[in-house]
């Protein structure tokens, strides 16, 4: 499965952006699908999961903001992000699997399909 970050760009603090994921060699439908985030120096952040089953997960810091959804017939990934923070701006990821338990599905590792990242950057 290859995954295919776009949408994001430089935004001011309080705008929206929606980051798109497609995914391609594979069906979407049968994996979890998630979002993360990184900044130069830090870990890589959970920010939002969907899982085949069509329940998403979010990080504390945008829960109330962010919202993931998928649309399978088209095997694409959204994040929709509301009310955006300089804190958010990171290189965006998308990831994929079809083997995350509930346990893991915060963790990077638990992800073995990674799309090439999308840089969101929210000026204040």
């Amino acid at each position: 499965v290859q995954l295919q970050a776009s949408g994001g760009g430089l935004v001011q603090a309080g705008d929206s952006l929606r980051l798109s994921c497609a995914a391609s060699g594979g069906t979407s439908s049968s994996l979890t699908m998630a979002w993360f985030r990184q900044t130069p120096g830090k870990e890589r952040e959970f920010v939002a999961a969907v899982r085949r089953s069509g329940h998403n997960y979010y990080g504390d810091s945008v829960k109330g903001r962010f919202t993931i959804s998928r649309d399978n017939a088209k095997n694409m990934v959204y994040l929709q992000m509301n009310f955006l923070k300089p804190e958010d701006t990171a290189i965006y990821y998308c990831a994929a699997s079809s083997t995350v338990i509930l346990s893991s599905i915060k963790t990077s590792g638990a992800y073995y399909y990674w799309g090439q990242g999308t840089q969101v950057t929210v000026s204040s």
